[in-house]
């Protein structure tokens, strides 16, 4: 497992943000785990976690120019990015959001920050992907603003669950949308961050194993 993939885990374990035990997802199933991004809430967290982001973006060789952070979380999270992409790795990109209802004074426009044009490389930063809600919502607006290249979606974990069918609901956005979906780790990882020792939570890893045999999709 590379470096930044071990770290994360640790880091979204030292912050609470993934937690083991017994939980019932939106989804109505049982699960022995749980992620939860709204733990991270002060400047240290949001600059770690999108250093963890660029670090992704720049092992997928993902050539983009500009990261589209969907409103309302992936605002903090591309913007984060940019941040560590320019200060930690000299690779200067824009960043923009989009708005809820569309501006009709002032600068106007759905985007905030940088101006779309046709031909942009754009990339999609979110925090996770469950259904492909959040892509199918943004790609209309991008595509009414401009005529851009969406390269890549970047989300901190792939659950690698079952979507709508068989496959994850990774797959169903590329098999959709031909969009790459690429993530700073999966569920895999986590459970082999578990046997490695890297994190606690070894008396859950049966139920995990289980659940993904039972809910999983590679």
């Amino acid at each position: 497992m590379q470096e930044y993939k071990r770290k994360f885990i640790q880091f979204m374990v030292e912050n609470e943000v993934l937690c083991f035990g017994d939980f019932t997802l939106k989804s109505g199933r049982r699960a022995p785990y749980f992620i939860n991004a709204g733990k991270y809430r002060t400047g240290r967290q949001i600059a770690a976690l999108g250093e963890y982001y660029a670090a992704c973006y720049l092992a997928h060789g993902v050539d983009a120019r500009t990261l589209v952070g969907p409103a309302y979380k992936g605002i903090p999270l591309a913007v984060s990015t940019a941040i560590a992409l320019a200060n930690n790795h000299g690779v200067d990109v824009g960043f923009c959001f989009d708005r809820k209802e569309v501006k009709d004074h002032g600068e106007g426009g759905m985007f905030v920050g940088q101006q779309l044009k046709d031909g942009d490389r754009v990339a999609l930063i979110e925090d996770v992907m469950t259904s492909g809600k959040a892509l199918r919502e943004i790609l209309p607006k991008l595509r009414a603003e401009a005529d851009v290249d969406v390269r890549a979606m970047i989300i901190s974990v792939d659950r690698q669950e079952k979507g709508t069918g068989e496959k994850s609901a990774v797959a169903e956005a590329y098999e959709a949308f031909g969009i790459p979906v690429y993530s700073i780790v999966t569920m895999q990882d986590i459970i082999e961050a578990i046997r490695a020792g890297d994190i606690g939570g070894s008396e859950y890893l049966n139920r995990m194993e289980e659940y993904r045999a039972q809910y999983g999709a590679n």
